[in-house]
């Protein structure tokens, strides 16, 4: 009987308990129920597209396609399913073949729709010839089994069924999901799992109690989660990539199951090179470029180098166009580089594949990946030595706490010289010698700039004046990668930020109308670029000699470093007498004020401990990410800046130093704040990373109580709170030393605890005790063990405390250094009389322009 006609004949009440068709049917739309109706068989299109169309086994309470034939080739318009005794096949609507069942053993004699949802086509003695349930697309229901031959493939999306870059795969101890066969999650992760890795796997199914992992020829549980009772379950690899286990009653649907949980672990949520930091909720995340990169002109979501002359190069026999397309990699025109992705940047895969090597340095790591065509960048563990390759495909990174000490770099290449001279393609030139004489030609030009460049910067600064301006030369000498100069500001600042006109900032700032901040020697304005963005305009004045310096440095320095901690420098100015630098706007203003001012909420102590953790990855990313290492010289809360959510970020670069390579410390005259000053600055010694330690050190004990360290007068009588402090850990009275406004709010001693011995250990007089900023990082964040502070490195603090009480700031200074001199100790007391971490300079006079 033909089916269509059986369709036209009969009302639709008696066509919805069809639950059979014999061959010689045609079908369009709905055309087949199981006997319950609780699935339906359809040419379905589904979402709110009317174009495409599927060959569809749904579930019909929940609306749930867990099965689709012809996913790949979809009907548009109209269709039709046809049945014969060899099979079923789609046609569209000019008859063309879009999909059809494998050629069958024996001739079909029904097609039927089960009870659980499985399309089964059966011949004259039962004998199942074909079955959906052994064709899974990305979806298994209960009562259905995914066996070690098969896989779980995603959708492109909920409109468009078409395979998608995800799949879910059985190995013989797991179930894995991969993107583009790089694996990002197992079930065995999961905290609900209970993992039996005596067998190996078989099949994996579903069912009214959980998700099964079955070996030993089906007897026993490998990997098993448990759930609550359901009648319906069905596990998918939804188009996002992750894999989800739902069950379904009257009441509606709920998730068991979720993997990965943090969608940030899924490898293209954010595009190629994406940065996908993860929100409050499991469910939420928030995209970016990291810094670095821009989004691609082409692509909304895909990320490429910020300097145009750089280019992620072709992957393995690729064919993209333009000049990429013929780029060889082994041509000596073509350089590779290496961009760093920060600090707390990790990458989905590093989790789940070993390292290529053990025990390598940086250097052997980068050659590992240089000239294999497959790497696109690389991870290393600085601590062990682990290199690790991305390989292929890059997908999006992610910002964490901690990215367990590894540093990711991202492969880029660029052409060192021009391939062709004036058309000149690879063949000879007219004349004999060419060959020789070329590249000796260039060989020699290239010696004499760099001679000459080398005579013209030999000097870190020089300084010459005319009758209008002072016109600054200053250049980075430590490492090629910090090369850019400033100068002649009226001309070039190279290799730097934006350079705005004066005339564009004050458009942005409105003439200068809203002053958001104010220093010794420079005042913020708030302001709007064209784009609507907010901006910081930072407008110096009295710079003079020093001035000038620090504003070349702080361009220098900021314009070349990019972290998700540190503050973005958009751009600057120099016009004339005006020097402008424009920030990224920072909508909570410093710590400095937040933690100190007396409008505004109170700062919560996960708050704090959030701000330090963020103001601690930027330190340790100048300290250990940055080639050359960059000593800040000027920690403080004023130089802490927080944004949107209180988001850390270290500002102001304008006294920084930098430590080239081989270097642990630098001469460096004395610059920064008092009260945030290491001893080695007042001993005349030579500074390293670790000054900025001590400085750091001193700003958590500030956070912990809420007012600043050194008080001229206190209604409690604590002058200098870090000898309190260290007098309080000793004894473990460590709660006596949050900030009052907190000792309601359910204050953990413990957190407080971890805080207080962590500022220590920073603030010990001796910079070999002090921890690195890694260190501190960890500790911080719980993930490092925590040091114990030496308290025979730390009773200068006594000495300060008890001595600022009795005597002006000034004379404490004056015994600083005369013990820094050599005297040792003070006349009337047998202790020792070291730095007491204070200057009789201001801090505007010590730290420059603000």
């Amino acid at each position: 009987m033909d089916f269509l006609f059986f369709l036209l004949i009969f009302p639709s009440s008696l066509v919805s308990a069809v639950s059979f068709v014999y061959p010689n049917s045609t079908a369009s739309g709905t055309f087949l129920f199981s006997p319950n109706r609780t699935f339906k068989a359809a040419l379905f299109n589904p979402g709110s597209q009317r174009i495409r169309f599927y060959l569809c086994v749904i579930h019909i309470e929940s609306n749930t396609i867990i099965w689709s034939a012809n996913r790949d080739s979809p009907v548009y318009d109209l269709g039709s399913v046809i049945l014969t005794v060899n099979g079923i096949t789609i046609t569209d609507i000019n008859g063309r073949l879009r999909w059809s069942t494998p050629k069958l053993e024996s001739l079909v004699f029904v097609l039927r729709l089960t009870e659980i949802g499985n399309l089964i086509l059966l011949d004259k003695s039962n004998t199942t010839l074909w079955e959906s349930f052994r064709n899974p697309t990305d979806t298994i229901v209960t009562g259905q089994k995914l066996h070690l031959s098969t896989a779980l493939k995603s959708a492109v999306s909920s409109d468009d069924l078409s395979t998608g870059d995800y799949t879910l795969t059985l190995t013989l101890s797991d179930v894995v999901l991969d993107w583009k066969k790089i694996v990002y999650w197992k079930l065995s992760m999961d905290k609900s799992a209970y993992v039996n890795s005596k067998y190996e796997v078989e099949f994996m199914l579903v069912n009214g109690t959980g998700l099964y992992l079955i070996g030993q020829n089906g007897s026993t549980g490998v990997i098993m989660v448990n759930f609550p009772p359901s009648d319906f379950r069905f596990a998918k690899i939804d188009d996002s990539g992750r894999f989800v286990v739902s069950s379904f009653s009257g009441a509606g649907q709920r998730r068991d199951l979720v993997g990965p949980v943090d969608e940030c672990c899924v490898p293209s949520t954010c595009g190629k090179l994406g940065l996908c930091n993860s929100g409050v909720s499991k469910d939420t995340y928030v995209c970016s470029c990291p810094l670095g990169f821009r989004l691609a002109s082409n692509n909304t979501t895909n990320c490429v180098p910020e300097n145009v002359s750089h280019s992620l190069p072709p992957l393995c026999n690729s064919s993209l166009g333009d000049d990429r397309n013929s780029l060889n990699l082994n041509s000596s025109s073509i350089v590779v580089s290496y961009l760093h992705l920060g600090y707390d940047v990790d990458y989905f895969a590093n989790d789940f594949n070993p390292p290529v090597e053990f025990g390598v340095n940086l250097s052997r790591c980068q050659d590992l990946c240089s000239w294999d065509c497959a790497c696109s960048g690389i991870f290393y563990d600085n601590s062990s030595g682990s290199c690790y390759k991305l390989e292929n495909e890059l997908g999006s990174v992610m910002s964490r706490a901690t990215s367990n000490g590894r540093l990711g770099f991202i492969k880029t290449v660029f052409r060192d010289r021009p391939t062709n001279l004036d058309g000149y393609n690879g063949g000879d030139v007219s004349f004999p010698g060419a060959k020789v004489i070329l590249p000796l030609i260039g060989v020699l030009f290239v010696f004499s700039v760099g001679f000459l460049l080398w005579r013209r910067f030999r000097l870190d600064y020089e300084k010459t004046y005319d009758d209008d301006e002072a016109v600054t030369t200053y250049s980075l000498s430590r490492s090629n990668s910090y090369s850019s100069s400033c100068v002649d500001l009226k001309v070039l600042i190279t290799g730097s930020p934006v350079r705005f006109s004066y005339e564009e900032l004050m458009i942005a700032t409105k003439n200068l109308e809203t002053k958001i901040g104010k220093g010794g020697y420079s005042t913020v304005y708030k302001g709007f670029m064209p784009d609507k963005t907010p901006v910081a305009v930072k407008r110096l004045n009295k710079l003079g000699h020093q001035g000038t310096k620090d504003f070349c440095t702080e361009i220098t320095i900021i314009g070349n470093i990019h972290h998700i901690n540190l503050v973005k420098l958009r751009g600057y100015c120099a016009q004339g007498d005006e020097r402008l630098l424009v920030y990224e706007y920072m909508s909570h203003g410093s710590l400095d004020t937040t933690l100190f001012g007396k409008t505004g909420p109170v700062l919560e102590w996960q708050e704090r401990v959030e701000i330090a953790i963020g103001a601690a990855k930027g330190l340790a990313y100048l300290h250990n990410g940055c080639d050359p290492k960059i000593i800040h010289c000027d920690i403080k809360p004023e130089n802490i800046l927080l944004g949107d959510r209180l988001h850390a970020k270290i500002s102001d670069f304008g006294l920084a130093k930098f430590l080239g390579l081989g270097e642990s410390s630098v001469m460096a005259t004395m610059r920064g704040t008092r009260g945030y000053l290491a001893p080695e600055w007042l001993t005349r010694s030579t500074i390293s990373d670790k000054t900025d330690v001590y400085s750091f050190g001193m700003v958590l004990l500030e956070m912990v109580s809420g007012r600043k360290n050194c008080l001229s007068s206190s209604p409690d009588g604590i002058i200098f709170f870090p000898m309190h402090a260290l007098e309080m850990h000793e004894q473990g009275r460590y709660l006596e030393l949050v900030d009052p406004s907190l000792q309601d709010r359910g204050t953990n001693e413990g957190d407080v605890e971890r805080m207080v011995r962590v500022a220590l250990c920073c603030v010990h007089q001796e910079p070999g005790l002090r921890p690195s900023m890694v260190n501190v990082v960890g500790m911080l964040g719980g993930s490092g063990s925590l040091g114990e502070p030496r308290v025979e490195s730390l009773n200068f603090l006594r000495f300060y405390g008890r001595r600022f009480s009795r005597v002006e700031e000034s004379e404490v200074l004056e015994m600083a250094i005369a013990y820094s001199d050599g005297n040792g100790s003070d006349s009337n007391s047998s202790e020792s009389v070291p730095y007491v971490g204070f200057s009789d300079v201001s801090s505007q006079q010590i730290s420059g322009p603000r």
